[in-house]
């Protein structure tokens, strides 16, 4: 079972499969190369074996430590966050957490305040830039309130994390729909960063 897995310089945690999104574009309905094809966990993991997973670990050595694997993060937030706090222990280096934005849909609370201190970078993939694009192609569970919830997150976790970023994939909307893209995340004090597609 891959819970952690290494790409370049950076330590990244695969910590569930569920997810509130069904992707059109999701790598994990495709064929993928190692470490990727490793990453569908053959049950969730304990938080005891995501702990010691990560305590296995040089932490020091990496760049960064990204919670980000075949599920959303967040589906488990507490022991993310529990996580988080054990690596704050252990070392200074920086932490991200890569998302849907779907952490306070999911927990049905404001969770933006949890992230205090804990985690250095959210990048949260916005993907469209507009609901029904959005629902097109994202399929979230939670519909119609899912973008919006989407963006209601990203302003929030603003005053609780040092940087946020808004990511969408490079192929799967117009170019126009791109620059929509980064212009919502311009207007809500967010940086924003085009992904290739794996």
């Amino acid at each position: 079972m891959v819970i952690t897995y290494q790409i370049r310089n950076n330590l990244y945690i695969n910590i569930t499969n569920l997810c509130s999104n069904k992707c059109v574009f999701c790598i994990r309905d495709f064929p993928q190369p190692e470490p990727f094809r490793s990453l569908y966990l053959e049950r969730e993991p304990t938080f005891e074996e995501i702990t010691n997973a990560v305590a296995a670990n040089n932490l020091d050595k990496f760049d960064e430590i990204v919670f980000c694997g075949y599920g959303e993060p967040t589906c488990r937030l507490y022991d993310m966050l529990e996580t988080c706090k054990r690596i704050r222990l252990m070392t200074q280096t920086p932490i991200r957490v890569n998302t849907n934005g779907h952490s306070s849909l999911i927990m049905r609370e404001n969770t933006a305040p949890l992230f205090a201190g804990l985690v250095d970078v959210v990048s949260i993939s916005l993907n469209a830039a507009d609901p029904e694009t959005y629902n097109e192609i994202c399929r979230p569970k939670f519909g119609e309130d899912a973008f919006t919830g989407v963006l209601q997150f990203a302003r929030e976790i603003q005053n609780y994390v040092p940087k946020v970023i808004l990511t969408a994939i490079n192929g799967t909307i117009p170019p126009e729909d791109i620059q929509r893209c980064r212009d919502i995340a311009h207007s809500i004090g967010a940086a924003f960063r085009l992904r290739e597609r794996m």
